[in-house]
């Protein structure tokens, strides 16, 4: 229920929140802002999958 106002957020309000990480990093940094963010996000995505792997091998394993 903490993020429920994310919900309501639409064209105009994601714009507002550009211009405003625009003014606030300034445009050139903003494709490195980018790609560390992807990176970021590919790295979490990385350490959940490796995370559920150990837990199906640990679960194997006590299995056996």
């Amino acid at each position: 229920m903490l993020f429920a106002f994310i919900r309501n957020i639409g064209g105009p309000e994601l714009l507002i929140i550009l211009l405003i990480v625009v003014l606030f990093f300034g445009a050139s940094r903003l494709p490195s802002l980018a790609k560390s963010l992807g990176q970021s996000a590919r790295e979490l995505k990385k350490g959940l999958e490796e995370g559920a792997d150990d837990e199906e091998t640990v679960e194997e394993s006590d299995v056996s």
